[in-house]
């Protein structure tokens, strides 16, 4: 069974074709420039020259159009006709409080996807085209809609409450709900696999780290705690993210500089985080470690302050489940960066974290960097939010 997993975002539509009876990538590519001019697919099949089509791309109706005629291409092509497309996936942000897990979409999934845009206003009416544009171009075939805050919708009352007037979650639903909730799903899940640890008991941390960034905690695959809450803001410190910040620094620094509620947000989503505690210097934390190892000190601090900031949502996830059996790392800089590991793991001694700096030595693959007798098994586990996404699709269908 194939089956095409649909990524919508504003302005771009990332796509792959999944082979589910070895899991397997078939094809995949990515549509840019949605609406804007200089739009550009590119497409990459197994065995294959990439294929790259530049036309223009008014709206993601066209763009799925244009994937299906590059799967479709005699050339540069891997199927015959969409028949052999069983299902269509889809990565949806936000489905508020309403759906805990993925679903066939039918009227009702996609009145709730739309009555979410103002919880994702950046992601949901895209994922919304991306799924419209499907059943326009291939009717009749099943589109099933994965959550990026299902994972997250498994936490107790304790968790995802705000300590604010309860009115405000009876009235506007407001909650935690956490975010990159496939790629927590799929990388706990590959954890309790690849350590060989109890699938039911299993206490096992991931820290996703990347230009955005959040850990999760769960026992048996179950989220108990997540960093974000009802927007990707709250939490670890991000690229450009702030991250958990005192809410008066809001009214204090609007007050100084004549700022309003909106401009103050966009500080903190898109000039703060370590490009901001740098003076500028970038949101990649590549660029961050260069500057800091050529004497930089708001680079060195930015740094610190992120890895600190992981170490010390890890200690209060083991205090929250009462242990920890694994810490997975995952996404850009948890796959990548040594370093950056290293130097959160030393903060773990209490834990008996016991990091081994050959097996360490590792990027990209599943890998125990623990030593043999740590305490705690660490892991490098890569995530595929893709796979989890046709798995969760297979299942449906």
């Amino acid at each position: 069974m194939k089956i095409l997993v649909i990524n919508c975002g504003s302005s771009s539509l990332k796509y792959q074709l999944i082979d589910m009876d070895n899991e397997s990538v078939i094809a995949k590519g990515l549509c840019e420039r949605i609406n804007i001019e200089g739009s550009k697919l590119t497409h990459k099949a197994e065995g294959k020259e990439d294929y790259v089509v530049e036309s223009p791309m008014p709206d993601h109706s066209v763009a799925i159009q244009l994937v299906m005629d590059a799967l479709l291409d005699k050339e540069h092509g891997v199927i015959a006709s969409t028949d052999e497309i069983s299902a269509i996936g889809h990565r949806v942000l936000h489905a508020g409080t309403i759906y805990s897990d993925s679903i066939v979409v039918n009227e009702d999934v996609k009145k709730v996807i739309r009555e979410c845009f103002d919880l994702g206003p950046l992601h949901n009416p895209a994922n919304l085209m991306g799924i419209e544009a499907c059943e326009k171009v291939m009717p009749g075939k099943p589109n099933v809609a994965v959550f990026d805050t299902a994972f997250g919708m498994a936490m107790p009352e304790k968790a995802y409450m705000y300590a604010i007037p309860h009115e405000y979650f009876e009235k506007y639903s407001i909650r935690r709900y956490g975010f990159h909730g496939t790629s927590h799903m799929f990388v706990s899940g590959e954890a309790i696999k690849f350590g060989n640890l109890d699938p039911k008991n299993a206490k096992v941390i991931v820290c996703h780290l990347g230009n955005g960034s959040s850990i999760s905690a769960s026992i048996g695959g179950k989220c108990v705690d997540t960093s974000m809450g009802l927007t990707p803001l709250e939490g670890l410190i991000m690229g450009t993210r702030s991250g958990d910040v005192d809410p008066a620094v809001l009214q204090f620094v609007m007050n100084k500089e004549g700022k309003d509620i909106n401009e103050m947000l966009n500080i903190l989503n898109k000039k703060s985080g370590v490009l901001g505690m740098s003076g500028g210097v970038s949101s990649d934390f590549r660029d961050i470690a260069k500057a800091a190892e050529e004497g930089n000190h708001l680079a060195e601090v930015a740094l610190d302050a992120f890895r600190y900031r992981v170490a010390k949502y890890i200690g209060a996830y083991a205090a929250a489940m009462n242990g920890v059996d694994a810490i997975a790392f995952t996404a850009g800089v948890g796959e990548n960066d040594v370093n950056t590991r290293k130097a959160i793991c030393a903060y773990l001694g209490y834990l008996g974290v016991e990091i081994d700096d050959e097996a360490n030595n590792t990027r990209g693959k599943n890998q125990v960097i623990s030593t043999a007798d740590s305490k705690v098994k660490v892991m490098l586990i890569p995530t595929n939010e893709e796979l989890a996404i046709a798995r969760e699709t297979l299942a449906l269908v």
